[in-house]
């Protein structure tokens, strides 16, 4: 009988590796995967991030667009017709490609395992219909409140400016879009066998731990996670914040020894190190092999907080 993994890295794509699971394995998911606009064309590895890096620095500009691969066709250009078809497209293809993901995460969760993703405000509706179509049901949904938001529009005054039209100054203040300072994480979750009763008898899931540090109830908007300093090695260019994903676990994971929470796109594996430290097993899915060594590099060297051991009924 072949050896189930366990606390281990996979090296693949998660919608074939996923299909060398049991079913009904694993108690939770926590991921980011790829947005739709990373999604495109299948071009976002370490080469491409640094392409980017590279032309940033030669111009001396600190701004730099992570989630838009270079030559999507969506990072500019005129907006007729033909570009809103091939966005509408890329959002098809997308909602497809997380269904087929979706589908295998489906099979191997137990009954009331949680299931968390991230995603940008613009199409995380699209990952909870795919996410629903392969079997969950929606529970929530998340707000990460970051430290800090970059307008990523388009400064209609100054635009004005520069064609030389009239009365710039009465558009003063109008923009193309809003400062982006939170990210959505969908809630979705496997059925439950009859009730929360009995599904966390059977298989230990199903519940989520409510109770703040201060005697509160935990609110579904999630602020004031602190950045950590970043490492030399890790070139991954979405890096989340080791607070923020130990907390994650800690409300949706139960602290027992037979849970497992699996992420199907570990990037640089920061769900895993936050599993780690709470003494929970895990197993990492990473299609991209540099990604898998700078996750292996942090999980042997991290530590985490000293004496920490995890909840406990």
């Amino acid at each position: 009988m072949k050896k189930v993994p366990l606390n281990q890295i996979l090296l693949g794509d998660c919608r074939q590796v996923m299909q060398t699971l049991p079913e009904n394995y694993v108690s939770a998911c926590i991921t980011d995967p790829p947005y739709n606009y990373e999604f495109i064309g299948h071009k976002w590895d370490n080469s491409e991030i640094k392409r980017r890096i590279e032309r940033i620095n030669k111009k001396n500009n600190k701004t730099l667009v992570k989630n838009i691969p270079y030559g999507s066709g969506l990072a500019g250009g005129v907006r007729n017709k033909k570009w809103y078809q091939r966005n509408r497209n890329n959002i098809l293809d997308y909602e497809k490609w997380c269904f087929e993901w979706g589908e295998q995460l489906f099979r191997i969760c137990k009954p009331g395992a949680t299931v968390l993703v991230f995603n940008s405000t613009r199409t995380v509706a699209h990952v909870q219909v795919a996410l629903e179509n392969a079997g969950f049901y929606a529970r929530d949904m998340l707000v990460y409140r970051r430290s800090s938001g970059i307008p990523k529009g388009i400064n209609i005054k100054k635009q004005l400016e520069r064609k030389g039209c009239d009365n710039p100054e009465q558009w003063e203040g109008w923009h193309s879009c809003l400062r982006n300072e939170w990210e959505s994480i969908c809630v979705l979750q496997k059925p439950l066998v009859n009730n929360y009763i009995e599904t966390l008898l059977d298989y230990g899931t199903g519940l989520f731990y409510t109770k703040t540090l201060d005697g509160g109830f935990q609110s579904n908007i999630l602020e004031g996670i602190p950045r950590e300093k970043e490492e030399d090695f890790n070139l991954h260019c979405t890096v989340k914040p080791i607070a923020l994903m130990k907390k994650l676990v800690e409300i949706f994971v139960p602290p027992l020894k037979d849970s497992i929470i699996i992420d199907p796109f570990a990037g640089s594996g920061t769900t895993l190190l936050a599993a780690k430290e709470l003494q929970i097993n895990y197993i990492g899915v990473e299609i991209v092999p540099e990604y898998v060594e700078i996750i292996n590099k942090r999980l042997d060297k991290f530590i985490g907080s000293q004496g920490m051991l995890p909840l406990s009924y």
